[in-house]
């Protein structure tokens, strides 16, 4: 203890602190028409929420990852054979090591070569603004001195160091902030038995204690952490509680990592170096590993040309950057401590590029366009906009469509004195690059406006032709994504809000109706209105139906296929293809076969986890309209219609049984509805699809909506006091009937 207090002092003093669809359009429209008295509603202002992510952690974008520990010794060799089975950091479950053979490697843990300081400097001249290091990863071994157990670097090793404290030191004399990685489950503490090989175990009591001991030590001995990275396990919703709360009670400005699951993070994390092709509204984070084999340092990894490999970095990282995200990109250092010279130079290079460009990456945020252009990547901050040329077009000519806006200039940021030629028309700037300019390289364009700038949105919402009354949706809204998950297997892009924007020639003073089913009742939404927000709860509403019966459609029989290997949001790329005479999705898989099952009845089969089982079934109706339909899973689910995706959720506190009722899209002929029923959780599976309930939603009367007519008139909804910023609002059916009233 009195080397612990000794440490604490040390480190108190280095820190300082610590710290469309129309059927029924015309029924609601005629439906909307008529007058009952409006319910009262105050309206509020714009909640913060809302807002654009930000704060010092969303901003810095590039940060260093370090995975070591003793599993860097043996570099993925065992028994003089290289293990090429799964990460090197793991190689005690793939290599199939006893727990006392592999301890005994913390023996032979005594890393001369270890030096914060250089480690540090590294990120520092890669551009990095905080360092994240493995503190414990699944093999158990602490890289920190634990009271909870002597299978840490200080007492298991001959160096005696503490490879944490050093490294939080280092970061607070140079200027960086410190971050840890924590993993949740552990290999070596017995209470945490049984283990899979899929590392996404529940968590005993006893081992969640065990970890909650451990946060409190990292939290309280190391001065300030800037983020705790949680990976893998399986909480229950409380435990991911306690351990937020016991994070933020001791550090209230650390950043929580949205790997400890059940949408608790501060900021979520995408999986192992994805770069999503759509922007997320909330913070997250990509973490990316040098290469695609390993995160911990590997001997016998093949690592090519350092060049190429910058090349291929940063456009990762500006990828993440363009469409909001932080870039977290790993070393694994050699099992002496030193940095394979190969990483390295990497991230010299990139730091290099960064010092000259870095303008176009700190502190911005995406531009607001709806996809990528063809020539490369936007980054944007205040009355600038940022073009990252990846892939120039042959003809020299840049295009940027979908912008209004008066631009000052036009220049390059490694050179300002080199200002392109452009020309703004409409809503589309052209810009010539010049013939005496290289660019194969990375080079960035900065346009400057005077008075800022405006994206159109791609999907305005223009007058219906249905008169002047509109129908705003899931089928004609803008999406904004989060990434939500109760744990690694089973997250997913997951919508935190809708939106509809509309042209500036829309104006007038609207009667508003709300049209919900079951699935949606007794839930609140916030509807934000360019008057301000309605706090409004689904209930009380008038009740109709769908159709009076179901004459007029007839029911194929049920197919079922599985089970197969999939995660919830994995896709075979054959949806749209079904074929129920082949053997789809996979051509070794199961053939299609008759479940046998009537109506509604509940569809039972016997699967592992981690694995799904597809229903399949036509629906032939007579006209184009809707239907209801209920579905019965014992987890995670995933919806086709005619090919396209119109419903994905998991199963957010795990319980044995869920349902949901969705509005089916139907047109006239033959409809093909494709269910994927996916198992997390369950020993089992139970499933069905149900079209006898009863076909009827609800209507309820708003006070009138004002839209102003100015642009970018907007009109959205979330989710009321949502479990998390990442939460699902799973809200397939609501709908918003405006009708004008004279």
């Amino acid at each position: 203890m009195l080397y612990k207090q000794q440490k604490q002092v040390r480190l108190n003093i280095l820190s300082g602190r610590l710290t469309g669809i129309m059927i029924l359009y015309l029924f609601f429209t005629a439906y909307a028409c008529q007058s009952p008295s409006p319910p009262s509603s105050a309206l509020t202002d714009h909640p913060g929420h809302l807002s654009e992510p930000s704060g010092e952690w969303h901003n810095d974008k590039f940060s260093m990852f370090i995975h070591w520990g003793i599993y860097s010794g043996p570099g993925g060799v065992w028994n003089c054979k290289p293990v090429t089975r799964g990460y090197s950091e793991q190689i005690q479950a793939h290599a199939g090591i006893y727990s006392d053979v592999y301890a005994r490697l913390a023996e032979q843990f005594n890393p001369q070569k270890w030096d914060p300081d250089s480690i540090v400097l590294l990120a520092k001249e890669a551009g990095m603004r905080s360092v994240v290091i493995t503190s414990k990863h699944h093999d158990g071994f602490c890289m920190f001195e634990s009271e909870h157990t002597d299978y840490n670097v200080v007492q298991a090793t001959p160096c005696n160091r503490d490879v944490i404290g050093e490294l939080a030191a280092a970061c607070e004399r140079h200027g960086l902030k410190f971050g840890l990685y924590f993993s949740l489950i552990d290999w070596h503490y017995p209470p945490a038995y049984p283990i899979s090989s899929h590392n996404a175990d529940f968590i005993p009591d006893r081992h969640h204690e065990y970890n909650m001991n451990q946060v409190r030590e990292l939290l309280t001995d190391y001065g300030p952490v800037s983020e705790l990275w949680f990976d893998m396990g399986s909480l229950e919703p409380a435990q991911s509680r306690e351990l937020k709360e016991l994070v933020h009670s001791l550090q209230p400005d650390c950043m929580v990592s949205g790997r400890l699951g059940n949408d608790m993070g501060d900021f979520t994390v995408l999986g192992d170096n994805e770069i999503p092709d759509y922007t997320l509204d909330t913070p997250w984070q990509t973490p990316a590993s040098m290469f695609a084999e390993t995160w911990g340092y590997r001997s016998w990894q093949e690592r090519g040309d350092p060049d190429a490999k910058i090349r291929e970095k940063l456009e990762d990282l500006i990828r993440v950057v363009s469409r909001g995200g932080n870039y977290l990109l790993n070393i694994g250092p050699r099992g002496d401590g030193s940095v394979v010279e190969f990483e390295r130079d990497v991230l010299l290079g990139i730091g290099d590029w960064l010092r000259i460009n870095g303008e176009a990456i700190y502190g911005t945020r995406p531009a607001g366009f709806s996809e990528s252009p063809p020539w490369g990547e936007i980054t944007a901050k205040n009355d600038r906009i940022y073009l990252h040329l990846l892939n120039p077009t042959g003809n020299g000519v840049i295009k940027l469509t979908g912008i209004t806006g008066k631009l000052l200039k036009c220049y390059l940021l490694d050179n300002p004195d080199i200002a392109p030629e452009y020309s703004s028309s409409g809503n589309q700037i052209a810009i010539r690059l010049p013939d005496n300019e290289e660019f194969t390289g990375i080079r960035v364009l900065v346009l400057q406006f005077e008075d800022n700038y405006t994206v159109i949105p791609e999907n305005i919402t223009d007058p219906s032709p249905f008169g002047e009354t509109k129908v705003l949706d899931r089928h004609n809204s803008h999406k904004h994504y989060s990434f939500s998950g109760v744990d690694y297997y089973s997250n997913f892009r997951s919508i935190v809000r809708e939106s509809w924007t509309f042209a500036h020639e829309v104006s007038g003073n609207y009667r508003s109706y709300l049209y919900f089913s079951e699935a949606e009742k007794s839930r609140a939404i916030e509807l934000v209105t360019p008057g301000g927000i309605r706090h409004v709860r689904l209930q009380n509403g008038e009740e109709f139906a769908v159709r009076e019966d179901l004459s007029g459609l007839e029911f194929g029989p049920v197919y079922i296929n599985g089970p197969h290997t999939l995660r919830i949001d994995r896709k075979t790329g054959m949806e749209h293809k079904i074929d129920i005479t082949a053997a789809w999705p996979s051509p070794r898989g199961p053939f299609w076969e008759k479940s046998g099952a009537g109506p509604g009845e509940i569809i039972e089969r016997g699967v592992r986890r981690n694995h799904c089982w597809y229903l399949w079934q036509e629906i032939e109706s007579e006209d184009a309209g809707e239907l209801l339909v209920q579905l019965i899973r014992s987890d995670g689910v995933q919806v086709f219609l005619n090919g396209k995706e119109i419903y994905l959720h998991n199963n957010p506190l795990k319980k044995k049984q869920k349902k949901d009722i969705l509005l089916l899209p139907l047109k006239a002929g033959s409809n093909e509805l494709l269910v994927k029923f996916y198992n997390r959780f369950g020993r089992n599976m139970a499933f069905s699809a149900d079209y006898d309930i009863p076909q009827t939603v609800y209507r309820k009367l708003l006070e009138d909506i004002s839209l102003p007519g100015t642009p970018g008139q907007q009109i959205s909804w979330h989710l009321h006091e949502s479990l998390s910023l990442h939460s699902n609002m799973a809200m397939p059916n609501l709908r918003l009937v405006l009708h004008n009233m004279p």
